[in-house]
């Protein structure tokens, strides 16, 4: 994987959270991801693919972290992962990406981004679907943690 797609994607999270729900995410440590199990409960998953590289990013979100995310975003909270909620984790979703494709671009990286899709539930898998060494990151936050993963092709 091209190190220089991952800072990209990671301050990106980072800004969309920050200000369109004014919380802050601490990121823990970086690292390999073996399985394709989900570290949250809601989960979006975007396809990316250029003329360099083509790979794909999921977003994942603990209920209690998404909850307060849409509280400070819409005012409401629903109390439990519904199809707002999953409409919301497709948004963040998409809103990440198209970030980190607006820093990648001023890099000479161009890319093509998919419609989201999300999947919920305790025990949902999350399926890249390109050949190459996934990463996963966590973020912590008062409210529960995020998870972010990449992958792209070697």
């Amino acid at each position: 994987m091209n190190v220089n797609f991952i800072n990209p994607f990671l301050d990106s999270l980072i800004h969309v959270i920050s200000t369109m729900a004014s919380m802050e995410l601490s990121s823990g440590k970086l690292s390999i991801k073996k399985d394709n199990d989900a570290k949250g409960d809601v989960s979006g998953l975007i396809s990316l693919i250029g003329p360099q590289t083509k790979g794909s990013l999921s977003i994942s979100f603990e209920q209690k972290l998404i909850l307060e995310i849409m509280q400070n975003m819409l005012g409401e909270n629903p109390g439990m992962i519904n199809e707002e909620i999953i409409d919301l984790v497709g948004e963040i979703t998409n809103m990440v990406a198209g970030g980190a494709k607006n820093i990648l671009a001023d890099e000479g990286y161009e890319f093509e981004m998919a419609t989201p899709t999300v999947v919920s539930g305790q025990t949902h898998t999350i399926r890249h679907k390109v050949k190459g060494q996934k990463i996963i990151m966590p973020f912590d936050s008062h409210f529960g943690k995020a998870f972010i993963e990449m992958c792209f092709e070697d």
